[in-house]
């Protein structure tokens, strides 16, 4: 079964990386997870959730903080260095058929820290920012997922490292996502034993 699995995953990531290269993509592609990329993303929604939601606003991105920094934490501090599958960049079985478009980086390949990490604050966002503004809220999935993508595509995550990052990551924003709601309602607060 689990050779079955590696099989697939060895067959699937050959698909996208070199499979669906195409000069434009390599272009356009690496940008999707280079994390300064999306710096003013994170800015700016800071700053929108500060003017129009103040006290509501600060629950949010305090509890964005904590579930990337949890996602951050268990996939890249437990779960790499117990799994400690390599690079598709580094494998001996796929590098040499790899274009790697980026950085092949250092530790180890599962799960992907940039599925599990953007994952978790998506879900997050969907779960308590969504309930406020409905419209689009499912946006932050597709946002999740073209970075996953992105780390099989650039060479550096087998399909499975990133679905699994996603599965991590949904899990942890979703539970951050309840405990946030729940201190954002001021009568929650007293349900809390002293």
């Amino acid at each position: 079964m689990l050779e079955q699995l590696l099989q697939w995953d060895y067959s699937a990531f050959l698909a996208v990386n070199p499979g669906m290269h195409h000069p434009w993509l390599d272009a356009v592609v690496p940008w999707l997870r280079n994390k300064y990329f999306w710096t003013p993303l994170y800015l700016g929604l800071a700053v929108f959730l500060w003017l129009n939601l103040r006290g509501k606003g600060l629950w949010i991105i305090l509890g964005a903080i904590i579930a990337v920094a949890m996602a951050d934490t268990i996939s890249s501090k437990v779960l790499k260095p117990l799994v400690q599958r390599e690079r598709p960049c580094r494998d001996v079985l796929v590098r040499d058929q790899a274009e790697v478009l980026v950085h092949c980086g250092g530790g180890y390949s599962f799960p992907s820290s940039h599925a599990t990490n953007h994952f978790a604050l998506a879900v997050f966002l969907i779960g308590t920012l969504g309930r406020i503004y409905r419209k689009g809220r499912y946006l932050w999935l597709v946002w999740a997922a073209s970075i996953a993508f992105a780390q099989v595509y650039v060479g550096v995550h087998f399909p499975l490292d990133v679905l699994f990052g996603a599965l991590l990551g949904t899990l942890i924003g979703w539970l951050n996502a309840v405990v946030t709601r729940e201190l954002m309602d001021p009568e929650s607060l007293k349900k809390i034993p002293d």
